[in-house]
């Protein structure tokens, strides 16, 4: 009986998921797992981190997701001279009354773009990334709790470092999601021509209401996960932590593994890729088809690994391998 409740609901938010899909479709050609990650993200109210070279409509992406969930956007270019003050905002005197008064900043808006974040020092990645964590910043005495949603999705270009600040591997773990972004094949780059070539404003309409994101959530939250799935997860997190396991041959490329934080991220984005597929219940492919967007940025690789010229996707292939499917 509760089997078949839960598979109404999927059935029932499974056609608004794909109009929400159509309707990113008119305007981003392909990237479908930019839009899944983007979308897993919101459901979750988890962040995104966006690697990928320029010009490959990440703005545009997140601009369009604004638009379809009718939500306040702000987009901040990360710069070397930006203050944590220009993000959160800060206290400002009034003459007239005599008395501190907040200003708020950028952050307070539902989608926040953090365009090329690594090309900030640190103390203003800490400001953000802390907002996030938290859901407020402090302005004075008083806290401020930010708008919801709140989504981040910030971006970071693996070509340059000349000027840049690298992400802690600590503050990384912030972001539920690191997508890595390729070049589109040619006969989508061929549909981005004919499509866009002409300059042209492509209309979206409002289709994800407040309303839909919460039942979206609530349908992602219902999803059967059973004890040997749950076990799956936990086995592929812990196994990254083997550091010191001779026995396993990735442990050795692995300096420190995944955290709990991790395994949690794993869970919930296993539910919504099974509610993507329109499945009540999680199965194992689920796991490993969101398994490299959740530890990528999460395992700190060895000296051995550079050495051998191998990524944490590389890694955590080699994981999944070694760990038991049920």
């Amino acid at each position: 009986m509760e089997s078949a409740k839960i598979d109404a609901k999927v059935e029932r938010v499974s056609a608004d998921i794909a109009k929400l899909r159509a309707e990113i479709g008119k305007r981003i050609v392909g990237q479908s797992s930019m839009v899944d990650g983007m979308l897993m993200g919101l459901i979750v109210g988890g962040h995104v981190l966006l690697e990928g070279v320029p010009g490959l409509a990440k703005t545009l992406a997140v601009k369009t997701f604004a638009e379809v969930l009718d939500a306040e956007f702000k987009r901040i270019q990360f710069t070397p001279d930006l203050l944590p003050a220009d993000l959160v905002g800060t206290m400002i005197y009034r003459q007239q009354t005599g008395e501190f008064v907040p200003r708020k900043g950028p952050l307070f808006a539902n989608i926040i773009l953090a365009d090329e974040i690594n090309r900030a020092p640190a103390k203003v990645q800490s400001a953000l990334l802390e907002a996030m964590e938290e859901k407020h910043v402090t302005l004075g005495d008083k806290t401020y709790y930010l708008p919801k949603p709140f989504f981040v999705m910030a971006t970071q270009n693996p070509i340059e470092t000349e000027g840049t600040y690298q992400l802690p591997e600590a503050q990384l773990d912030r972001f539920l999601l690191k997508l890595n972004l390729s070049y589109p094949g040619a006969d989508e780059e061929l549909a981005i021509l004919r499509r866009m070539g002409n300059e042209k404003s492509i209309f979206v309409q409002k289709v994800l209401s407040p309303g839909l994101l919460n039942l979206l959530r609530e349908a992602a939250m219902s999803i059967r996960v059973d004890e040997e799935i749950e076990k799956y997860i936990v086995s592929i997190v812990t196994a990254t932590r083997q550091t010191g396991n001779a026995k396993l041959p990735f442990a050795r490329y692995i300096e420190f593994g995944a955290s709990t934080r991790a395994t949690l991220g794993l869970y919930r984005c296993a539910k919504v890729k099974a509610l993507f597929e329109g499945r009540g219940f999680v199965i194992p492919e689920d796991v490993k088809a969101v398994v490299a967007n959740v530890l990528r940025h999460r395992l700190v690789l060895s000296y051995e690994a550079e050495s051998e010229q191998l990524s944490a996707d590389d890694v955590i292939h080699q994981v999944l391998k070694a760990v038991p499917v049920p």
